[in-house]
């Protein structure tokens, strides 16, 4: 017995580049399959209970040019009602297909989500695709988004050293994205190769002491007259008191640490009684809000296809999709979110990072990647991760 589709999607968390492309590619894909009852469900979850903001009926002649424009068609929220709430709407409005499109804690939604609907043992299929511009989801190879967040990352890098290096003794700080996960901060590091000094949430390092960041400063001004920093938005939390608790989405409150370590900079060269120039550059909801390059729009139709075509249609449910080792394909939702993906300090790529900067450990010191050895005894490749477990992927009731 066939059923007649009827779709939902939301946007969950903050801005992303992409975004509109992903929207506009499932309702595409939807409407390809026959679907005609699409809706769009305003400001995240947050949508399903506000009646302020009633769903919105999608169409491709609705949707066709929001690829061209940043931010989010449906709007955004962080947070998530009463499960109870939710899946009474999804009930109320016959949806049987769900996309939620989100990270972390989005698709921990999504899998709650699920769960309710199959203990009311309601024909529905929930489908994740992954939103996180700090490339944080775990497995996967990256996300949409983060390509276009590094190019504008760079842009901000490229200013702070164009201020810096006119100016007198001249100091460019950057803080960028990354609130436990220091890829953007890498990447554009790498990108920009105009960076002195890079701070990641997931390397200690201190401040003070004839090892220190500060102490470094000082002899890069000495040598070259010029010092850019550029630093992740979680680095150094271990150095100032965050503001404590949670926000909306069960991320821990962060203290500002850009603008506590440019504090600390300026108050550190006035006691030396070396005068600087410094810049402070914050482009976060610059980087958030612009609309995606050329490489992500491609990206992101791949993803907002797959989603439909050898997902959802092919009845898996509680799953997300994205590219491992640059296959696309469908992992269970609860594999994807145990923890947050990090930059792996001992990584080929950090160490590339850091060696395109220059600077010390600052008494954080590296490990050395360790190199395989055959039986022979002699060296070989680097010792490449195991696969990890795919799990099973249940299938919907479609």
């Amino acid at each position: 017995m066939s059923v007649q589709v009827k779709a939902a999607i939301v946007t969950c968390g903050g801005l992303c580049p992409g975004l509109n492309d992903v929207i506009r590619q499932v309702v595409f894909t939807l409407e390809t399959y026959g679907v005609n009852h699409i809706l769009g469900i305003q400001y995240g979850f947050k949508g399903f209970v506000d009646k302020n903001y009633p769903p919105i009926k999608l169409s491709r002649k609705l949707v066709k040019t929001i690829n061209m424009e940043g931010g989010s068609f449906l709007g955004v929220s962080r947070g998530c009602p009463p499960l109870k709430d939710i899946v009474d709407r999804l009930e109320e409005w016959n949806i049987n297909m769900f996309y939620v499109i989100g990270g972390n804690g989005s698709h921990a939604g999504a899998t709650a989500i699920y769960e309710q609907c199959e203990k009311r043992k309601m024909k529905m299929v929930v489908v994740g695709i992954p939103k996180t511009i700090d490339n944080d989801i775990e497995i996967l190879d990256k996300t949409f988004g983060f390509d276009t967040a590094v190019e504008e990352a760079q842009r901000a890098i490229n200013a702070a050293y164009t201020e810096a290096s006119s100016a007198y003794n001249g100091v460019g700080i950057v803080k960028l994205m990354g609130r436990q996960s220091g890829y953007i901060t890498m990447y554009a590091t790498i990108a920009s190769g105009q960076v002195d000094i890079v701070l990641i949430p997931e390397v200690t390092f201190t401040m003070g002491g004839k090892h220190g960041v500060l102490e470094y400063m000082k002899q890069k001004i000495e040598l070259n007259g010029i010092c850019v920093v550029v630093v992740a938005e979680g680095a150094g939390q271990d150095l100032l008191e965050g503001v404590g608790g949670l926000d909306a989405s069960g991320n821990p409150i962060l203290g500002d640490f850009g603008k506590w370590f440019t504090g600390k900079v300026k108050e550190f060269f006035a006691t030396q009684k070396i005068p600087i120039d410094a810049k402070y550059i914050d482009p976060t909801y610059m980087i958030r809000a612009r609309v995606c390059n050329s490489g992500d729009h491609i990206f992101c139709s791949i993803l907002g296809q797959n989603a439909q075509v050898h997902g959802a249609f092919a009845g898996y449910t509680n799953i997300t999709i994205g590219v491992v080792n640059t296959h696309y394909c469908f992992l269970p939702i609860p594999i994807v979110i145990k923890k947050p993906r990090m930059v792996d300090p001992n990584s080929v790529m950090y160490h590339r990072c850091v060696t395109s900067t220059g600077q010390p450990d600052f008494n954080a010191p590296l490990r050395v990647p360790q190199l395989a050895t055959s039986p022979a005894g002699k060296q070989g490749s680097l010792q490449p991760h195991p696969p990890p477990s795919r799990g099973s992927i249940p299938r919907g009731r479609l």
